[in-house]
C-alpha cells in the first residue's frame, strides 16, 4: 500500500506499471531529433479539423487510441481515465474523451499535468479504485498562442527566452504489473510565484518550483541525484534549465550530471522558430511517452525523475498584469530489470 514519506512524498511499494504509452505530434515535432519515437506525426495542424482547438482534441484522442492499441486493450476495459490540457474548461480534454465512454475527471496544472496525471493515477491503482487507469494530456502551439498570448495573425515577434509550446499529446496506461516500467512514488509539489509577468518568459517563472519539488523529493526520500540516470524536467526550456540547476546548487544540490529538460529533446534549439525550447503538456507527455520509455523498457535507464513544470497563469491573469504563480509534480519511475 502506499504510504507517506516526509512532508509531500507518497512511496509505492506495489508494482504500479506503465504497461504502455504513445505519444503523437505535430509538423515542427515531427522535424525534430526524436522524430522517431512518436507513434504518429500529423502534417497538417487542424488535423483536418475546422479549428485549431478541435484539431487539440483530435490529437488527444489519437493519443488514446493509439496507447489502447498497442496494449491490446479496448475503451471498456479502462476503469478510470485522467485528462488534462492547456485550455479553458479543459476544452481539449472534454471533446477528446466523450465518445469512449469512460469515466473521468480532467485536471487542470498547466504544463505539469502529465505528472499530475500519472501521480493521480498510480495511487488510484494502488488503492484498487482503478485497475486500469488512462492518463493522457495535451498542447497545441496555435491554440496556446491564442489564449495566451497572441493570435498568430497578430505577427508578434518572439523573444530569445520565449519557448514554443509544443504541439503533442501522451496517453499512458496504469495497472499492477510488474514486467513494465514502474511509478515507484510522487511528490506533489507546491505553488512558488517569484512576481514574474513577463508570460514570454516561462523558464523562469517555473524553474523555482522545479527546484523546490526536487529538493522536497530528495529531503523526503533521503535520496541522491547519483541515485538516477535521469532527471528529467519537463518543459523549462534553455533559460529554466539553467535556473534549476544554478537554484538547487546554491542550496547544496548538484543535479547537473544527471539533469535533461523536454524541452530541450523535442526541438533542435538552433532552429529559430524554436527559441528557448518547448513547453506545454505536451511536451513532457510526448518525451516521456516515447523517447524516455524506450530507454526504460530496453534498460538504459534503470531509475529516474519526471518533474513536469506548470505556469499556473490564466487569460484574465494575464490581461491585469499578475504574476505567474507555478507549481512542480514529480515521480520516480523505475527502469525494466
Amino acid at each position: 500500500m502506499a504510504r507517506r514519506v516526509g512532508k509531500q512524498t507518497i512511496v509505492f511499494d506495489k508494482d504500479i506499471a506503465i504497461l504502455n504509452s504513445a505519444c503523437c505530434v505535430g509538423k515542427t515535432e515531427g522535424e525534430g531529433p526524436i522524430a522517431a519515437t512518436f507513434d504518429k506525426i500529423f502534417d497538417d495542424d487542424y488535423l483536418g479539423q475546422e479549428t485549431y482547438e478541435a484539431a487539440e482534441s483530435m490529437l488527444l484522442k489519437e493519443a488514446i487510441s493509439a496507447v489502447l492499441k498497442k496494449s491490446g486493450k479496448s475503451r471498456s476495459d479502462v476503469n478510470i481515465a485522467i485528462l488534462g490540457d492547456l485550455l479553458d474548461q479543459s476544452m481539449a480534454s472534454s471533446f477528446a474523451i466523450k465518445d469512449f465512454s469512460i469515466p473521468h475527471f480532467s485536471v487542470f496544472s498547466a504544463c505539469s499535468a502529465s505528472a499530475l496525471t500519472l501521480g493521480l493515477g498510480s495511487n488510484l491503482v494502488d488503492s484498487g479504485a482503478s485497475s486500469l487507469t488512462l492518463c493522457a494530456v495535451s498542447s497545441h502551439f496555435c491554440t496556446a498562442e491564442r489564449q495566451f498570448r497572441f493570435p498568430l495573425n497578430y505577427g508578434s515577434k518572439r523573444t530569445p527566452n520565449s519557448q514554443r509550446t509544443v504541439t503533442g499529446a501522451g496517453a499512458f496506461l496504469l495497472c499492477e504489473n510488474e514486467n513494465s516500467p514502474k511509478i515507484k512514488a510522487v511528490t506533489f509539489g507546491k505553488i512558488k510565484d517569484y512576481d514574474i509577468t513577463d508570460a514570454n518568459n516561462m523558464g523562469a517563472a517555473m524553474a523555482p518550483a522545479a527546484a523546490d519539488t526536487i529538493k522536497a523529493y530528495l529531503t523526503d526520500t533521503g535520496k541522491k541525484p547519483d541515485d538516477f540516470d535521469l532527471i528529467l524536467t519537463g518543459d523549462l526550456g534553455l533559460v529554466g534549465s539553467r535556473l534549476v540547476v544554478e537554484i538547487l546548487r546554491e542550496d547544496g544540490i548538484n543535479i547537473a550530471s544527471q539533469h535533461d529538460d523536454g524541452g530541450l529533446i523535442i526541438f533542435d534549439i538552433n532552429d529559430e522558430k524554436c527559441a528557448a525550447g518547448g513547453s506545454g503538456c505536451g511536451c513532457s507527455a510526448s518525451v516521456f511517452a516515447g523517447h524516455i520509455m524506450n530507454k526504460l523498457k530496453n534498460g538504459e535507464i534503470k531509475r529516474m525523475l519526471l518533474c513536469a513544470t506548470g505556469a499556473l497563469m490564466s487569460p484574465t491573469s494575464a490581461n491585469q498584469g499578475l504574476s505567474i504563480p507555478s507549481i512542480a509534480h514529480l515521480i520516480e519511475i523505475e527502469g525494466c530489470k
